[in-house]
């Protein structure tokens, strides 16, 4: 494989172009990741000026780094901005590789040059992201009004990146670690090895290394039953676990209890209608099972979960008010449909008691009552979901979420 594929240079873009125009569902994505989750507005304004200035120099793109010369058009002096993106892991690229070969759709439309949006939920289904997401996109900039966080030069810079991927989305996968014939020699050998399998070795229907669905192996008549153990003594809390090499106790025992848990959902999957539950990604399943969890199990979970301490407390405690839900209303911000907004707030006039509700300040979706240090988000699930801010400007779940927004605002404000 050359090494040109895993570096690609593109020469500067003219100025003139409106920084928010995308034409691709990719670049459209891209933006959205970046002003929903990098960036504060104040910057991301500033760098939406600078990319339509045409401050950005040549960029240059290879695995997990994008690279330019920016400008601020004043001392016309370029800065070495890099905003540096973590590269999926070897073992990521497989399991994304076999989900694509599983579809013959996926592969007939990489080999035809085109990237199908299902393609990053497709990632997501096996705890991969294609997209950047919370905290992914690292800026590092030698400007003077850069400090250890963000300047308008990194924000300019991943704005033109989205006008690169709306004319080669490929470049998605450059920048999360493989180019793009890389990407394709690997799928064309995998369909070859699944074209070269002798029928008479797979079952019927199932692709090779598809394995057997939860609910169907459940359903399957059940073997014999060893005998039950011995009753537990009064007051024991439960079995002994035997010393594993490396592990401590605690981390075995919250293993053997959510083995249980999953187990149980998986039984009660294959007893009912409904499929077996959601794989959730790494960082997001980290998160569930920091519920309750203490000592060295909660670090080692915050370090999979790729937070620091104070983001991994504020997203358990999402979790334990709202669930999965909860945490993506943490994390993500979205512009619901206005006639939504239009009910909400005519709900909001018609259950408030007294006075005429506080006016609350809208941003997507979330309504933040400054007067109150009070905060309601929308989430997708149609529910309202309280936030309180804490001293530092920090803002934190604060309670369970309701589906009317007087309801929920009534909580956080004592009434």
């Amino acid at each position: 494989m050359s090494g040109d594929d895993r570096v690609r240079g593109f020469p500067a873009f003219p100025p003139g172009r409106r920084a928010r125009s995308s034409r691709s569902w990719w670049g459209d994505a891209w933006i959205r990741a970046l002003e929903e989750t990098s960036l504060d507005e104040t910057l991301l304004r500033r760098g939406r000026r600078s990319a339509t200035a045409g401050h950005v120099g040549s960029i240059t793109v290879s695995p997990g780094r994008i690279a330019a010369e920016v400008h601020d058009g004043v001392r016309d002096v370029p800065y070495r901005t890099r905003v540096f993106v973590e590269p999926m892991t070897d073992a990521q690229w497989s399991r994304f590789l076999d989900q694509v070969a599983a579809k013959a759709g996926h592969i007939a439309a990489l080999l035809d040059g085109e990237m199908p949006r299902d393609l990053a939920s497709s990632a997501d289904d096996v705890g991969v992201a294609l997209l950047p997401g919370l905290g992914d996109l690292q800026p590092e900039c030698d400007c003077p009004e850069w400090v250890a966080a963000a300047c308008r030069h990194a924000a300019a810079l991943c704005y033109q990146v989205a006008w690169l991927l709306d004319a080669d989305p490929f470049l998605l996968l450059l920048i999360r670690g493989r180019g793009s014939r890389e990407v394709l020699a690997e799928l064309r050998r995998r369909g070859q090895r699944t074209t070269a399998a002798a029928p008479a070795e797979q079952p019927a229907g199932r692709a090779p290394g598809a394995g057997v669905p939860a609910a169907l192996a459940y359903a399957r008549p059940d073997p014999p039953l060893p005998d039950p153990p011995p009753a537990p003594e009064p007051g024991a809390s439960g079995p002994v676990l035997p010393d594993a090499p490396g592990i401590a106790t605690e981390v075995l025992h919250g293993l053997v209890e959510n083995a249980a848990v999953r187990a149980a959902a998986l039984l009660d999957a294959a007893s009912g209608d409904h499929g077996p539950p959601t794989v959730l990604p790494e960082r997001v399943d980290a998160v569930r099972l920091a519920v309750g969890a203490s000592g060295p199990v909660l670090a080692r979970l915050r370090q999979a979960a790729g937070r620091t301490a104070r983001e991994f407390g504020r997203a358990v405690r999402a979790w334990e008010y709202g669930g999965q839900t909860g945490l993506s209303v943490l994390d993500e911000a979205w512009t619901p449909p206005p006639v939504r907004l239009a009910r909400a707030r005519a709900d909001l006039t018609a259950g408030w008691t007294g006075d005429d509700p506080p006016e609350p300040q809208v941003w997507r979706n979330r309504w933040t009552f400054p007067g109150h240090r009070a905060q309601l988000r929308y989430g997708r699930d149609g529910r309202w979901y309280p936030y309180r801010e804490l001293t530092g400007g920090d803002w934190w779940p604060a309670g369970v979420p309701r589906d009317d927004p007087a309801d929920a605002l009534a909580d956080l404000l004592g009434d």
